[in-house]
């Protein structure tokens, strides 16, 4: 197990992919399995031959854990049912914008906002990726991608899942993006907040998008966020209004957030995922 941590001036350094993936023995959790105790296995085994390693970093773990067994899921769950639509894994903005999955019409659009924003009055359109995209990849025949189920937690097959995205960079029109899911361990009011915030912006984005376009009619966008553990307050900080959807008479007051599930193991992710995959 040493090789899960790396010592540079002394200091330990977790490495994320191998940690979970040899402490899982490779294999996926049962589907009633808590991820939380699950998550404090793999902390107590961790610190158990590493006692420098601290709680904290092994936290900052945890978030990419949640991801992951959630991505499996929902890859697992699209092949099993036959649906069209997919969620994926998206990268930080530093990496890449999700503006960037749109074809090059929309994304200039995006970019044209971005732009007369800071021109404005010295004013920023500052976004972030949420977790996950959803894709109607059936649409104006989108890339397909690999049909086998995922039964390993490889290294190979985590990083599979997090490049998938890169299939679609430049492929997706307006109405291929139908939504986005953000996924938290734990929810503080501050974690309410930025989920509230990014949900609206989103859907703002994508009304400006519809504006540009003149789309009469279009399909929505959804954005739904999950915990491992959801208490009433959360739900009720989580039910704020999306800003852009007050701002005009005509226009009927919309959610931030359509929904926040509580996720905590494998039969949860998939109770989520058949009311965020409808088709």
């Amino acid at each position: 197990m040493s090789s899960v941590v790396e010592y540079k001036n002394g200091k330990p350094t977790i490495k994320n992919v191998e940690t979970f993936c040899s402490l899982t023995n490779f294999a996926l959790p049962r589907s009633d399995t808590s991820f939380r105790e699950l998550f404090k296995e793999i902390d107590k085994k961790v610190k158990g031959e590493h006692p420098k390693v601290t709680q904290g970093a092994l936290n900052n773990c945890h978030g990419d854990w949640y991801e992951w067994l959630i991505a499996i899921q929902a890859w697992n769950y699209r092949i099993k049912y036959q649906k069209r639509q997919l969620m994926l894994l998206l990268p930080n903005i530093s990496r890449a914008d999700l503006a960037s999955l749109y074809v090059e019409g929309l994304n200039n659009h995006l970019v044209d906002l971005r732009l007369k924003v800071e021109k404005s009055n010295n004013v920023k359109l500052i976004t972030s990726n949420p977790d996950f995209v959803i894709l109607d990849i059936d649409e104006d025949k989108l890339p397909s991608l690999d049909e086998e189920p995922i039964t390993q937690v490889t290294p190979q097959n985590i990083r599979y899942l997090e490049e998938c995205y890169k299939h679609f960079i430049g492929k997706c029109n307006f109405n291929n993006i139908v939504g986005y899911f953000s996924v938290k361990t734990s929810l503080r009011p501050d974690r309410r907040l930025q989920l509230a915030h990014e949900g609206s912006l989103l859907k703002a984005l994508y009304v400006h998008l519809q504006t540009r376009d003149w789309i009469i009619e279009p399909i929505g966008l959804k954005y739904y966020a999950a915990s491992q553990s959801v208490t009433k307050a959360d739900r009720e900080g989580l039910q704020t209004v999306a800003t852009h959807s007050i701002t005009n008479v005509q226009s009927i007051p919309q959610a931030a957030v359509d929904h926040v599930f509580s996720i905590d193991n494998i039969n949860e992710i998939e109770s989520a995922l058949s009311e965020i995959i409808i088709y």
